[in-house]
């Protein structure tokens, strides 16, 4: 999730408990999960049981790896709850980075950039695809974006100009520099689920395309560059195999990952594309739904 607009509010779960996967499982190695609408409670925070749960699985020796469509800089909201290796995979996969620095020192493990080329590219077939789309350009140290893109995020754009110019060389200019993590495409009048098909239809495959926001906010990665991608990247440095993994989500951009893993549980909350990906399903992020999972198998 890369908007900080509210998501709409979700009536509570009445499953009693998580629906897990049917058949035998292997013991989990690594537990991967999203935060924004899965791990965190809709006013972003992170609940004592949820915590408890968390270092209970790393005690037990179960990495955790945040999963998640946020920029490195958006990340203090779990700085606090990292354990062991301090990683986290950001912006959709765009990024590795290494958290133990704390707020505001996070480094850069690993960038797979959208090149220029490319972002050049799909802002010329979305202008031509969806007419009034507006853009915003994700760097590894910020935000720039267009004068018409709206104030969805969490701070201000360190630039603004049309995308073609941001995405300019500008010698000298340390900004204009920086790897591009994400393209962002907002439009002001398209479902948000409309949007994504059309903007899938006329990008194909040279880019990523995927949303986590409720409005019609896209997010636009290199090619093959996935939340799927980069965790099985990380898990294949550690010998890890898919059904190792245990992953939770909510949105479209957690699909992949849902997928991929051995074992996925969908939100209570989640997009109706998420629940059918998924292989089970949990209660909703506000009821836990990341820990409740945890503490069976850990129990189990």
């Amino acid at each position: 999730m890369t908007s900080a607009t509210p998501r709409p509010q979700t009536p509570a779960s009445t499953a009693p408990d998580a629906v897990a996967p049917s058949g035998p499982r292997p013991r989990p190695r690594m537990i991967a999960t999203d935060l924004d609408g899965t791990l965190l409670r809709d006013d972003k925070s992170v609940s004592d049981r949820t915590v408890a749960a968390l270092a209970a699985a790393e005690e037990a020796g179960i990495e955790v790896f945040f999963v998640t469509g946020r920029p490195a800089r958006w990340m203090n909201v779990v700085s606090d709850h990292v354990h062991g290796h301090g990683l986290a995979i950001c912006g959709n996969g765009a990024a590795v980075v290494d958290l133990h620095g704390g707020p505001g020192g996070h480094l850069f493990v690993k960038v797979r950039e959208l090149e220029r080329e490319i972002a050049l590219d799909v802002v010329r077939r979305l202008r031509a695809a969806a007419p009034g789309t507006s853009f915003a350009i994700e760097r590894t140290g910020g935000l720039h974006h267009e004068e018409t893109y709206p104030p969805l995020h969490m701070e201000p754009g360190e630039s603004v100009a049309p995308a073609e110019k941001l995405l300019a060389p500008h010698p000298g200019d340390s900004a204009a520099d920086q790897p591009v993590l994400k393209v962002l495409a907002y439009h002001p009048e398209l479902a948000p689920d409309d949007f994504l098909v059309i903007a899938r239809a006329a990008i194909r495959d040279r880019a990523t395309v995927t949303r986590s926001s409720p409005s019609a906010l896209l997010e636009i990665s290199g090619p093959g560059v996935s939340k799927a991608s980069t965790l099985e990247l990380c898990c294949a440095e550690r010998g890890i195999t898919p059904e190792e993994v245990v992953a939770f989500g909510d949105m479209p951009n957690d699909i992949e990952m849902l997928t991929w893993a051995g074992t996925s549980y969908a939100m209570g909350n989640a997009h109706p594309d998420v629940i059918a990906a998924a292989s089970g399903r949990t209660v909703a992020n506000n009821e836990d739904g990341v820990a409740v999972v945890i503490e069976q198998i850990l129990a189990g």
